[in-house]
């Protein structure tokens, strides 16, 4: 397999012969490195013949133009790719927490994609991401709230998202997952393909093992959590080659 390289803003993994293409937005502080803290998912992805694009970003408060900025970096590596390949890859976005809600709200309402795998949909206020900030914030005179907030997400995902097909995942009993608010935003839509899946595991079985042993344990990478992960590839891996749509 080649190895990860620096494109856009974005870490790349291209195998020799691509047959698909993945863009990918982690969740949070995880996307800082998403080469690190998502190698099994991402790495997997790529034995399967698919080009992996992940946005490194730092999260921040305006998500609406985090989206745009995300969205011109993987649109800036998709060009570099399929000049190189000399043809054009339509790529499957992947989004993990809020990587979901910044693939959502991309400026071409996901036009220019085959699909859209959503693991463990996060969209909480500020104050409940992130400890303390209501106490703190206000005497610190900082914004306090994401931009746009929870109930205006769900409202630009109903009227300007426009991508039919779309894979939403929750992991076991993740009390940080929201992906039934929006399995009801996406089914209001006209067309919409729409399907939900529940896995086992938890808001990090997505992020590698040596991540999540450090997180949570040894029992954090057991050979039932590198089942779903190799079932995860699977779901993915088969939107990325168009099987899941013939």
């Amino acid at each position: 397999m080649s190895r990860w390289q620096r494109q856009q803003g974005c870490w790349c993994l291209w195998p020799a012969s691509a047959q698909g293409l993945i863009e990918f937005i982690g969740g949070s502080y995880l996307a800082t490195n998403p080469q690190i803290s998502y190698r099994r998912l991402l790495e997997g992805l790529a034995a399967r013949q698919l080009a992996v694009h992940a946005w490194s970003y730092v999260p921040g408060f305006d998500h609406q133009l985090q989206a745009r900025e995300g969205w011109q970096a993987l649109r800036a590596c998709r060009s570099v790719l399929n000049q190189r390949l000399r043809k054009d890859l339509v790529p499957v976005r992947v989004g993990h927490s809020l990587g979901c809600k910044l693939h959502l709200l991309a400026p071409d309402g996901g036009r220019n994609s085959l699909a859209m795998a959503a693991l463990s949909f996060n969209n909480f206020t500020a104050e409940r991401s992130i400890p303390l900030l209501g106490t703190i914030a206000p005497s610190l005179g900082v914004v306090t709230e994401f931009s746009p907030g929870p109930e205006e997400t769900l409202r630009l995902i109903e009227r300007y998202y426009l991508q039919p097909h779309n894979l939403v995942i929750r992991f076991g009993a993740d009390q940080l997952d929201q992906s039934q608010d929006l399995m009801q935003a996406l089914s209001k839509r006209s067309g919409d393909q729409s399907q939900f899946v529940a896995m086992n595991g938890d808001h990090l079985t997505p992020a590698s093992a040596g991540l999540r042993q450090g997180l949570l344990g040894d029992w954090a990478d057991d050979p039932a959590r590198a089942r779903v992960i190799g079932s995860l590839i699977e779901s993915i891996g088969n939107l990325g080659l168009g099987l899941e749509r013939q």
